[in-house]
């Protein structure tokens, strides 16, 4: 005699395989997770493109031809000597910075700060920017299109387009109301370096 059909077979399948599909997704949530960084601000530069930029404004503010040591640097600025030295040899290469050796040697501007846009400085560290960007570094999207519509699209033009309009003259000056101003939020340009304004003369 034949043993009768278990008709509660289909669903448990059903239901074993429910519960497997829940656990893949989860898993993979849980690596994804592991991946990324708390993200506290939308814009993300890299570390190197950050000392970068604040390297050669620091340089920027100095009067004549002066030349500056990657210590004298790195000491200002809080941060590995060895980093920055990595990246002030990337600038140099790329004709931002040159390089002078020998006792007193260091760094100066390759070009006049005026010339030299914080676009320029950014893409010498991170590549050319992309006004449409993952935020999950992936070339097609799993869903067809962006969840976040043109949103990204969107910012990312707007942050290439200030970076290509600042250059280092704009991160001379250090007050408050000179920061509005650079940031496009009203302000005095007045605040701007008079090294600036002859340059406009």
């Amino acid at each position: 005699m034949s043993p009768k059909p278990d008709l509660n077979a289909p669903k448990l399948r059903a239901h074993n395989a429910e519960i497997s599909k829940k656990l893949v997704i989860a898993w993979a949530e849980r690596r994804l997770r592991a991946t990324l960084t708390p993200m506290d601000t939308i814009l993300r530069i890299s570390d190197a493109a950050n000392l970068a930029i604040h390297a050669m404004a620091h340089i920027a503010r100095s009067k004549g031809t002066v030349n500056h040591s990657v210590g004298e640097i790195a000491t200002e600025q809080g941060v590995s000597e060895a980093h920055l030295s990595k990246v002030m040899q990337r600038l140099v290469k790329v004709g931002l910075l040159t390089s002078r050796r020998g006792p007193g040697g260091g760094f100066v501007l390759g070009r006049v700060a005026e010339k030299i846009s914080l676009l320029e400085i950014l893409e010498a560290m991170d590549g050319p920017m992309s006004d449409c960007k993952c935020l999950l570094g992936r070339k097609k999207c799993m869903f067809g299109g962006c969840a976040l519509g043109a949103l990204l699209t969107h910012v990312n033009h707007q942050v290439r387009v200030f970076m290509a309009s600042r250059n280092l003259t704009d991160l001379m000056g250090s007050s408050l109301k000179h920061s509005s101003y650079l940031a496009g939020l009203g302000g005095d340009s007045e605040e701007k370096p008079k090294r600036a304004r002859r340059a406009r003369a």
